[in-house]
């Protein structure tokens, strides 16, 4: 399954959805959350032993941060990368 999370501040209960190999990319202000000095690096680290996380590159360049900034693990990708994980996973879940 696809997480398209868009939320910020991002709620626990969210992450608490995300299954195991799941596929999830953060959005827009949502990645303001996965900077490695923020409140969520303990909880987002675990699952990186489980799921794959990414982050559009251009949302994390519009905000000023570098990709040294955020948790080790989590992916940069561009849109064809977006495009690519919506295929392969016909199961989407967008939270808002």
């Amino acid at each position: 399954m696809l997480h398209l999370i868009f939320q910020s501040p991002i709620q626990l209960p969210v992450l608490e959805r995300i299954g195991s190999d799941d596929d999830v990319v953060f959005l827009e202000s949502s990645v303001l959350s996965l900077l490695a000095k923020g409140s969520l690096q303990a909880v987002l680290v675990p699952m990186l032993a489980h799921n794959k996380f990414y982050v559009l590159l251009e949302d994390i360049e519009i905000r000023g941060i570098q990709p040294t900034e955020l948790v080790l693990g989590i992916e940069m990708i561009d849109y064809e990368g977006l495009v690519n994980l919506t295929v392969k996973n016909p199961h989407i879940l967008t939270w808002t």
